[in-house]
């Protein structure tokens, strides 16, 4: 299961990061789209370098040789056409259609599809399609299929029927007065398919 930051600043973000990995977090992605590169440095240095290899760079991507994090994650606006992956780097990629994800190169890894439910975090943001048919036109296997937005406790075991390989978490998480209770409760969802 994947955990996506909040894009700004989060009262005890690192300590709640921290809990996270701690309590079974696979993935953290590392998303914060106004951060200067300075502050970048600051926020990777200040998770616990035990965490690196579980870390995903949104941007300053050329950090990541830097601080010996081997995954990076491409926007769907600067994802690169024809892509080619690089050689030791694992590579993620936001979609928002099956029809984009069908079209994504093979090198890619995994593809967030959203929205999958009204978002947590985002006002205004919720699917236009139906998901349990939709899915049904997905062409591309060899990228993993993880859904994201709205994703919680609630509608996990939904996401999996509609067919996606995976969920991210992100609004039940950091809009949240118990992230780490919500995490738990969403991963003992995610271990029992």
């Amino acid at each position: 299961m994947i955990v996506i930051s909040n894009p700004t600043a989060v009262a005890n973000e690192i300590n709640t990061i921290h809990s996270l990995f701690e309590n079974g977090m696979e993935l953290f992605h590392v998303r914060k789209p106004d951060f200067s590169e300075e502050e970048m440095k600051t926020f990777v240095t200040a998770i616990g370098l035990e965490y690196r290899n579980q870390l995903v760079l949104h941007s300053y991507h050329h950090l990541a040789k830097e601080f010996g994090i081997n995954r990076i994650h491409f926007s769907s606006t600067n994802r690169p056409d024809n892509f080619q992956k690089t050689e030791g780097f694992t590579v993620s990629t936001s979609t928002h259609s099956i029809e984009e994800f069908n079209e994504l190169s093979e090198d890619i890894d995994y593809a967030f599809l959203s929205p999958v439910f009204k978002s947590i975090s985002k006002e205004n943001y919720k699917p236009n399609v139906n998901w349990s048919t939709e899915i049904k036109k997905r062409t591309h296997f060899k990228t993993k299929l993880i859904g994201l937005g709205g994703i919680q406790a609630e509608n996990i075991h939904q996401a999996f029927q509609f067919g996606f390989d995976d969920v991210t978490l992100l609004g039940t998480i950091w809009n949240s007065n118990n992230p780490i209770e919500n995490f738990k409760s969403c991963q003992q969802i995610v271990l029992s398919f």
